[in-house]
């Protein structure tokens, strides 16, 4: 007998995952497109579900760089020609955009249905995923204004990804069993206290993304550096603690090691407001991409519809009252739980 099959799992404890079960979890799609659901989806659909449910992310056209990376930009006719992106070999393109470093467009499907939108991940049919990608396809001139993208035709436009020839696989990193890339022996010892940084971003593009600082959790060793500012030029340690203090800040939070956090932080308001990701766009007391909840507590302070104008607002989202970045609709929340917020922000989130 096995030593498998002599352990018993304990009576009642545990089954196995069903069939629907794995199904849910197992919705990856390889580069081959094994997984692929079938489904299809125009650009000129996609173009509509963009419009409402991504620019306010990533621009009108995928231009944007206000919020995350820009989608499109920095491909050309000859890219498409050869499979090589030419600016990814020089410097002269300040950030990378998505369509010139990804090599397969099975990533941009599979990566769409896992976690896009933003505020609501998964919530795409596969036929909304196909017209997503094929109107990010065709801002980058891949595929024509009426095209539609199918299972049946999606190999056929791998044949056309800027960069599919950019990336090789010809390494241990990717086929296991490979030689592997670096040949080193850790010998542990006569460690330095602190490591020499030899690489950082360059200049031009310190600032391509906004504050880092904003968008990092501020949880765990690594912190994001406010890059609207010159690098740091003390220690490890002191550029560690400068950058968490920077985080909190920006966030709107109180550090950790202060004698007591502010209600902003602690009250249930706020627990809703980090829990549906509202901190992300807004700060307490300053501006992100969104307005900070204090100025909004400013702006309608003493209007008796006040709540009444920002549930709807929240509800159905917009732009234009506080610049041209359009917050998305939060039609997933509970309309009990806006109410809270929209009591706690216009209190001046106190």
């Amino acid at each position: 007998m096995s030593t498998a099959s002599a352990i018993k799992a304990p009576s009642g404890i545990g089954r196995d995952a069903s069939a629907a079960e794995l199904s849910a979890w197992d919705i990856d799609v390889r580069p081959d497109f094994k997984g692929l659901p079938r489904g299809q989806g125009s650009v000129a659909d996609g173009q509509k579900l963009y419009d409402a449910r991504c620019a306010s992310c990533h621009g009108t056209f995928g231009e944007s760089n206000e919020v995350f990376n820009p989608l499109v930009g920095g491909t050309t006719a000859d890219d498409i020609r050869t499979g090589h992106v030419a600016s990814l070999r020089g410097n002269n393109q300040p950030v990378r955009t998505t369509l010139m470093k990804i090599d397969t467009v099975s990533t941009m499907w599979d990566y769409i249905r896992r976690a896009m939108p933003w505020n609501a991940p998964r919530s795409l049919t596969p036929d909304e995923v196909y017209a997503v990608t094929a109107y990010i396809l065709n801002l980058g001139e891949i595929v024509p204004a009426d095209f539609v993208l199918s299972d049946r035709n999606i190999a056929e436009v791998q044949q056309r990804m800027p960069n599919r020839n950019g990336m090789t696989r010809a390494h241990g990193m990717w086929r296991v069993g490979d030689k592997p890339d670096t040949h080193n022996k850790a010998c542990m010892q006569d460690c330095p206290e602190a490591g020499i940084v030899t690489s950082a971003l360059p200049a031009y593009a310190r600032d391509a993304h906004g504050d880092l600082a904003a968008q990092n959790r501020v949880i765990g060793p690594v912190r994001g550096i406010d890059t609207k500012l010159p690098p740091l030029s003390g220690t490890a340690a002191q550029n560690a603690s400068v950058r968490r203090t920077a985080a909190l800040a920006t966030l709107g939070m109180a550090s950790p090691d202060a004698p007591a956090q502010t209600a902003a932080a602690t009250s249930p308001a706020a627990t809703l407001a980090d829990k549906n990701g509202c901190l992300a766009c807004h700060g307490v007391t300053d501006k992100k991409i969104g307005p900070a909840f204090s100025e909004v507590a400013a702006k309608y302070h003493g209007q008796s519809d006040a709540t009444e104008i920002l549930v709807a607002k929240i509800r159905a989202g917009g732009a234009g009252n506080w610049g041209s970045m359009p917050m998305p609709p939060q039609s997933q929340v509970a309309e009990a739980d806006i109410r809270t917020m929209v009591d706690w922000m216009l209190r001046g989130a106190r």
